[in-house]
């Protein structure tokens, strides 16, 4: 697979973890807990409520660092991260599961789902079915599937095992090949990644760029670079309604404050 090579690299220890963890638990007893666990929350739903009232849809993230930036907030505590979004008007959370490059654990999703009524994306990099029922097991509504990360039989496999859970499944994109590749999905939940992963370089014309290819019945979400009032501005006036904001919250010294300046101000 022709795979950026820090992508690649995640992705070859997510195959690692995978082994770990299936050899400790195996999927039936994990199969076994997902149905234990409470109903998912409407993930896409809550999007649409926020984008039929007139509002923003954000999805607003919880991540302790990234590959490239390093440690974004040292007061960490994901309960009061979610709390403080849901009262600033976020419409969903996303929360960094991936341990050896973002400093993520399980259990901040579990911390931060419990602490609000908002649904929950559990963002990691998914290759297996076994990540797929372990995130349902951890409460999480939605999970995420990186285009350039997947063959197209694997996505398909992933896909049909979220929905049998009854979660929602974001596809990730970042050109007009994996566009194609995702319209095979019936997901109509569709994230632009802004962000390159070759460069990790970041533009909104990603975004700007694929918006006239954009399926009516699609959900749209535009995902890193949104930094500023003015970028929020650009993308209302283009149509794009959905966001996922993660960076520029984390290094607010109030979150929620921070989303409503962004998006709620007035």
């Amino acid at each position: 697979m022709n795979t950026p090579t820090i992508l690649k690299k995640i992705i070859d220890r997510k195959w690692q973890e995978v082994a770990e963890r299936s050899a400790a638990v195996s999927i039936a007893q994990l199969q076994s807990q997902a149905k234990a666990q409470d109903a998912c929350r409407g993930f896409k739903r809550a999007l649409e409520d926020k984008i039929t009232a007139g509002h923003a849809a954000v999805i607003s993230e919880i991540k302790k660092a990234s590959p490239s930036k390093g440690i974004l907030r040292e007061n960490f505590v994901p309960s009061e991260i979610a709390i403080s979004y849901e009262k600033a008007g976020a419409a969903c959370l996303s929360v960094l599961t991936d341990v050896d490059f973002f400093q993520g654990h399980d259990t901040y999703l579990q911390q931060a789902r419990a602490a609000c009524s908002l649904p929950v994306l559990r963002k990691d990099f998914m290759v297996d079915p076994y990540q797929i029922v372990e995130a349902r097991t951890l409460g999480a509504d939605c999970i995420l599937l990186i285009v350039s990360a997947l063959e197209d039989g694997q996505m398909k496999e992933l896909d049909d095992c979220a929905r049998e859970l009854g979660m929602d499944v974001l596809v990730e994109i970042h050109d007009e090949v994996e566009f194609e590749r995702a319209l095979t999905l019936p997901s109509p939940l569709l994230g632009i990644n802004n962000r390159n992963l070759h460069t990790f370089d970041v533009t909104l014309d990603t975004t700007f760029n694929l918006l006239d290819r954009i399926p009516k019945d699609t959900l749209l979400v535009t995902e890193s670079g949104i930094m500023g009032i003015e970028d929020v501005e650009l993308m209302r006036e283009r149509n794009v309604h959905g966001f996922l904001v993660g960076e520029i919250f984390m290094r607010a010294d109030d979150p929620g404050a921070q989303l409503k300046e962004l998006f709620f101000k007035g």
